[in-house]
């Protein structure tokens, strides 16, 4: 990568680190002022449009299109933008989410029958022991239910990643963009039931320029923009070489929460997030995503975007372990 992409991925990699703590700014303290689902409603509007009406649709049967709408988008930034209004701290929430790596190599295992490599189990190994520090470790300002819903939206995370993979889509910001077309419809539905109609006059009330800022950042920046300099990235450089600087983002998002929100971790979540991370790289190892028998995408997306496997472009099912990164 030259030093431009690398600034770039570097970029990128900050603007979805901070994306945490712009959520949690944006919903007020403790996500007592803007309902959550309500405010995910709509970041997901501003998100859809008008990048719908400018991007085609993936050629992809719509119930691909919705099935990673909802797993990769609803689920996952319901239970996310949920277990921060229960009191998820922002950094370490950037950090649990995570975990959706190596939840992605076991039910790939499970469901596509893909056999993990030593190199993956260790991976899922280690991730699974960093979560257990991080569970074991965390201060008291964590409750449990907050980690939970977090652990369940990494959970949903990879499950969208397992749908991705089995389509054999090349992704995108244009399947970002149009699965994202299910998401605010639902989330109004499930925020009248969860916080009954007084929830919608409290959302007018609460949403001054904070909540506008916060949206605009999430979606336009963290999304749109994040998103498609992270596709170009990947049009000029090897996936092995731009996959790896998501792993800043766990840093990224805990160092900016203690910083501005004054959320310092314990000893606990700081070890095990280092075990979390570890167990991340092993797993995303390049040599690890080319022995699961995945030529065959590689060699779509050689086609498409010219990648050459010869270097060592391992293509989209790689990518498919930490792709929306962003998007917390």
């Amino acid at each position: 990568m030259s030093r431009r992409d690398c600034l770039l991925a570097a970029l990128v990699a900050s603007i979805w680190g901070f994306n945490f703590v712009v959520i949690d700014w944006g919903m007020g303290s403790g996500g007592t002022a803007v309902p959550p689902l309500l405010f995910l409603a709509l970041r997901f509007a501003v998100v859809v449009f008008p990048a719908v009406l400018l991007l085609p649709r993936p050629d992809l049967p719509w119930r691909v299109v919705v099935a990673v709408g909802v797993f990769m988008s609803l689920g996952q930034f319901a239970f996310l933008y949920t277990a921060m209004a229960a009191g998820m701290p922002a950094g370490l929430a950037g950090l649990v989410l995570q975990a959706q790596v190596v939840l992605t190599v076991v039910i790939a295992a499970a469901v596509l029958r893909e056999r993990p490599t030593p190199a993956q189990v260790a991976g899922v190994a280690l991730g699974a022991a960093g979560l257990v520090v991080v569970g074991l470790g965390r201060g008291g300002h964590v409750p449990l239910l907050a980690l939970v819903l977090c652990l369940l939206a990494a959970l949903s995370w990879a499950i969208g990643n397992v749908v991705s993979r089995a389509s054999g889509s090349t992704g995108g910001l244009a399947l970002t963009v149009w699965s994202a077309v299910v998401v605010p419809v639902p989330l109004v539905l499930l925020s009248l039931v969860v916080d009954g109609p007084q929830g919608l006059a409290q959302a007018a009330d609460a949403f001054g320029w904070q909540a506008a800022v916060s949206t605009l950042y999430t979606a336009g920046l963290a999304s749109l923009v994040g998103y498609g300099i992270f596709n170009g990235l990947l049009s000029r450089n090897p996936s092995a070489a731009v996959v790896p600087w998501i792993l800043l983002v766990p840093p990224v998002a805990m160092g900016s929460a203690w910083l501005l929100l004054g959320e310092r971790p314990t000893a606990g979540e700081l070890a095990g997030g280092a075990v979390l991370v570890l167990g991340v790289l092993v797993a995303l190892r390049p040599g690890s995503a080319a022995r699961l028998g995945v030529r065959r995408s590689v060699a779509r997306e050689a086609g498409e975007r010219g990648a050459d496997p010869a270097r060592g472009e391992v293509g989209r099912p790689l990518l498919d372990l930490v792709e929306g990164a962003e998007r917390g």
